[in-house]
């Protein structure tokens, strides 16, 4: 607990949670807008902001950047040249919508339906593990995408979602998402506290485990094991129990469990406190829930949150948008913390449609959201975009790797486990000997080949097929987009004359290897 004047507490929830609940209490009931509304309302917000600054938003980008920006956002990898020429024919105004709604739905990508759902299990998948050392993350990357592609699947709601991760009352009972949940954090106290506060609040908990943080958090010692308490039935070896105070390390100090705003639960016989615990975590008026939520996804999709970091939230780091981000946070409970809702409203926006150009320096600013950041690929967006243009078909994208014998690991998990980062998106570098596995390795090599690679082969033979028509197809597979008439006159002659070896077909070989070892590839803009 807090003992400290109250003005030097304003870091902690309970001042916050007190402004919002009186809040609450006055406000009218929050009428559920639907995705083109909220879109709208968003867009406004930012508009607001940036005309106090004096700053004009970068312009829209055109269908083919947008099929691939959405594209690797929901699905993880780049569309397959069936969908880019489907989308780019597609007559109907609202088509984007319309293929965002497909994706979600298990519709698109035509080749792999249930993309979405495999794509974010990776993501939040690496959200929840981003805390754990990689021999434990490794170990339980399989059972975790697995639960967490069947929520998606089933677009279960995320209050639902978490209320199952904490308050798993069975945590022994098989694969579960509280045994998975409880065993990457080593069933110990101290690391449920952390990684909960940050992975559902925002807050960076730990920095009070050893004192009193001051670090900005204004949280104090005793909050950090109180919150811990919580978790106190849990063992190391996996046991659980009802207990629910613990004893605070070095200062033989006994705390009770108590919530984040100070305040103490109201325990009825045989409470299982992670249970009550997980009511309190995603209640509709705990703010710091919701706010986390949807700043999780803001943050996806534009590589800087709203609150940034986005475990940060507090006085001491205020959101760029805070009215923006309150009506967020609103709507999500509005709408009965559907993720799909969000996520449709999000990228029906202008701004996440615009371009990432940067056109004027002052747009340049990150939190004004004025254009869109070029991010790095994750290393599964990477491989699974390399794997859809050279028509690779045959890893397995839910084993785990092998640390006894790296011989015996499929491609993708050689491939994971080279490009793994956890880098911000926007400030994600490619570094040498990432840059030399794509353009040296074995396996880059095969799918660029002509004896490997059918639709390259096929591209290649075509003796009905014009130099530009070839040019454009490689672009299309590799890039999503046509070339430009600058680089299809310079590509036409290079291909004529058959490039340093004088053979067209190893011409047209040699230009898709570029295309994927450059940079338009391997970033998402």
């Amino acid at each position: 607990m807090c003992r400290r004047p109250f003005v030097f507490c304003l870091g902690s929830l309970s001042l916050f949670f007190a402004l919002a609940s009186a809040a609450a209490a006055n406000e009218k009931p929050t009428i559920p807008l639907d995705v083109e509304k909220l879109a709208e309302r968003i867009d406004g917000h930012l508009a607001r902001k940036m005309k106090e600054t004096g700053i004009a938003p970068a312009p829209l980008i055109d269908d083919a950047a947008f099929l691939r920006r959405v594209y690797l956002d929901l699905a993880g990898c780049i569309p397959s040249i069936l969908d880019i020429r489907d989308f780019l024919d597609d007559p109907r105004p609202n088509k984007r919508r319309i293929w965002v709604d497909a994706i979600l739905d298990s519709k698109k990508p035509s080749r792999k339906p249930d993309a979405f759902s495999r794509h974010f299990a990776n993501v939040y998948r690496a959200a929840i593990l981003a805390r754990v050392n990689e021999e434990i993350a490794v170990a339980n990357t399989p059972a975790l995408e697995s639960w967490l592609r069947n929520q998606f699947e089933s677009n279960v709601p995320y209050d639902r979602m978490v209320r199952e991760l904490i308050g798993d009352e069975t945590p022994k009972s098989g694969e579960s998402a509280g045994s998975i949940y409880y065993r990457i954090n080593d069933n110990k106290p101290e690391n449920l506290a952390a990684n909960t506060s940050s992975l559902f609040l925002g807050i960076k908990l730990e920095c009070a485990q050893c004192h009193d943080d001051r670090s900005g958090g204004n949280w104090s010692q005793d909050q950090f094991w109180s919150f811990a308490a919580f978790f106190a039935g849990n063992s190391p070896e996996g046991e659980t129990s009802n207990k629910k105070e613990i004893v605070v390390p070095g200062r033989k100090q006994t705390v009770s469990a108590r919530f984040l705003d100070d305040s103490e639960p109201k325990w009825k016989p045989n409470d299982n406190p992670r249970v009550v615990l997980a009511e309190w975590l995603v209640a509709p008026n705990n703010p710091y829930f919701t706010r986390t939520a949807v700043n999780r996804l803001w943050s996806y999709f534009f590589g800087t949150g709203l609150t940034d970091p986005i475990d940060e939230q507090g006085a001491h780091n205020p959101p760029s948008h805070p009215e923006l981000l309150d009506e967020l946070s609103q709507q999500f409970i509005a709408h009965h913390f559907d993720l799909k809702y969000m996520i449709k409203a999000i990228v029906s926006t202008d701004a996440y449609q615009r371009s990432s150009v940067t056109g004027d320096p002052r747009r340049d600013d990150p939190r004004l959201f004025a254009r869109a950041f070029v991010r790095g690929l994750s290393a599964e967006q990477l491989f699974d975009s390399l794997a859809e243009a050279t028509e690779y078909e045959n890893y397995r994208v839910d084993s785990s790797a092998r640390f006894d014998n790296p011989e015996n690991q499929t491609p993708r998990q050689r491939f994971l486990a080279r490009f793994a980062h956890r880098d911000k998106p926007t400030e994600a570098t490619t570094s040498i000997l990432q840059a030399l596995y794509l353009m040296n390795s074995s396996f880059v090599a095969e799918r660029t080949s002509l004896s490997h690679n059918k639709t390259l082969a096929t591209i290649a033979d075509s003796a009905n097929t014009s130099t530009e028509r070839r040019i454009e197809t490689l672009y299309l597979v590799s890039l999503s987009r046509k070339p430009s008439a600058a680089e299809l006159k310079r590509l036409v002659a290079y291909i004529e004359r058959g490039g340093p070896t004088g053979d067209r077909r190893t011409a047209l070989a040699d230009l898709f290897w570029a295309l994927l070892n450059g940079p338009e590839f391997r970033l998402n803009h």
